[in-house]
């Protein structure tokens, strides 16, 4: 082609105003299947976009594998700080946000992008059941005893009681992409006690937000999920505070409340 041909145009260059979209970064797992595709259903469509890094992970989903991904963190996060400024980063990964913890997960993240809001799924659910009014709440997990455990002291720790606690056994979290709508409602519901205030379904790979509506009505009793959380502590951080989808549940009704001093959304 013949340079000669190509002009600057005379156009003026206009841009679109940086706030007309809220940015969010998320770090998926290397296996997830599930959390982006999740959150773009529950988050306002028209203001949002969503910017995906992944961080190295390999199965089986043990405490021990979650844990390497600590220092995998930063290098992750360190991918989205050209996107700056972000409304929140969520890192999705349930299991692994309990076995490092709320506080080192957020330190490695804000170690490459400053100050910005860290979402992590049990640090959102947490967030959920203090709005919710729940403090006895009953557990379901994909995984597998060794790697729910955790999971279990975790909630305990942080002044939650668990009135019953399942898992499905499951090692890979690609398989727990795979199960399917009438398991997840029967093994919820299977869980439920008349004592828990709340339920919660474990696992940003899990694919949980399709039936959260259908347990809530058949347990009458708020349903929460990994990454219904998310989705909802991500939305009030970039102050959608009126977005409520009918479909994801009864905590969408709920403002965020504040969080403790030093601890992870």
């Amino acid at each position: 082609m013949n340079t000669d041909m190509v002009s600057l145009s005379g156009q003026p260059v206009r841009f679109n105003d940086r706030s007309a979209t809220a940015r969010f970064g998320l770090i998926a797992l290397a296996t997830d299947m599930t959390s982006e595709r999740d959150l773009y259903r529950q988050l306002p469509e028209a203001n949002v976009a969503i910017h995906v890094t992944r961080v190295a992970f390999e199965n089986p989903t043990t405490p021990d594998n979650l844990r390497l991904m600590t220092p995998r963190l930063s290098e992750a996060a360190g991918l989205l700080a050209p996107l700056s400024p972000l409304k929140a980063i969520c890192y999705s990964c349930t299991a692994a946000s309990v076995v490092i913890g709320d506080a080192a997960v957020t330190d490695a993240i804000q170690l490459s992008v400053g100050p910005v809001p860290v979402v992590t799924p049990a640090g959102a659910a947490r967030r959920a059941f203090s709005a919710l009014g729940a403090r006895r709440i009953a557990v379901l997990t994909p995984y597998t005893i060794a790697t729910s455990q955790p999971m279990a002291e975790y909630f305990l720790g942080h002044g939650l009681e668990i009135t019953s606690f399942d898992c499905l056994g499951l090692e890979d979290d690609r398989d727990m992409a795979r199960v399917s709508d009438a398991t997840i409602i029967d093994a919820a519901l299977a869980v439920d006690r008349p004592d828990a205030e709340a339920l919660f379904l474990s696992c940003t790979g899990l694919p949980a937000i399709n039936v959260i509506a259908e347990i809530e009505r058949r347990a009458g009793k708020p349903v929460v999920t990994s990454n219904q959380a998310s989705a909802w502590a991500m939305a009030r951080l970039a102050g959608f505070d009126d977005h409520r989808p009918a479909a994801f549940g009864r905590l969408f009704d709920c403002a965020l409340p504040a969080e403790t001093v030093g601890e992870a959304a």
